[in-house]
């Protein structure tokens, strides 16, 4: 049975998101979306919160987890007997970037291999950042992320107003 992990801040997770999940689904047994916490990103949701919005997301599909974790990469991939990382990669700057991130990976764990997914279709513009802040500056994001993450986001900024 072959595990990939999907790793990301998730911050929020994003139809792009979606996308890359849906088509490793159908390529590897089981994929594990592992929720990152140590990060040099100041997110907007809680680790918490992204936790549970990656479970709400994954639930659709029934060889898919989520699960939160903190420290290295390939050590959480190590524990949870997997070889892959799945990335997302919209542009070339994604490329460059998760390709020195493959490298390091690699020579930390010569077993792991990461699988590159290109954007489909609309998505390739998509990130959280941008869904951030057009979503904060009173845009419509509706297109670019899931009902149930609009609707999270949403709360998320009603109650930071109030």
């Amino acid at each position: 049975m072959t595990i990939a992990i999907y790793s990301g801040t998730f911050d929020p997770f994003t139809l792009g998101h979606e996308d890359v999940l849906s088509r490793a689904c159908r390529i590897f047994d089981h994929v594990i979306v592992a929720v990152a916490d140590d990060c040099n990103k100041k997110t907007f949701f809680t680790f918490e919160e992204r936790i549970a919005l990656a479970k709400q997301i994954v639930s659709q599909y029934p060889n898919a987890s989520a699960e939160g974790f903190s420290g290295l990469l390939c050590e959480f991939v190590k524990q949870k007997h997997s070889t892959v990382i799945i990335r997302g990669v919209r542009n070339g700057s994604d490329f460059d970037y998760e390709t020195r991130m493959a490298s390091v990976n690699h020579s930390l764990n010569n077993d792991i291999q990461t699988v590159f997914f290109p954007p489909m279709d609309n998505t390739q513009f998509i990130s959280g950042t941008l869904v951030r802040e057009i979503r904060r500056l009173g845009g419509d994001v509706s297109s670019f992320v899931s009902p149930l993450v609009l609707q999270a986001l949403n709360a998320k900024y009603e109650k930071i107003q109030h």
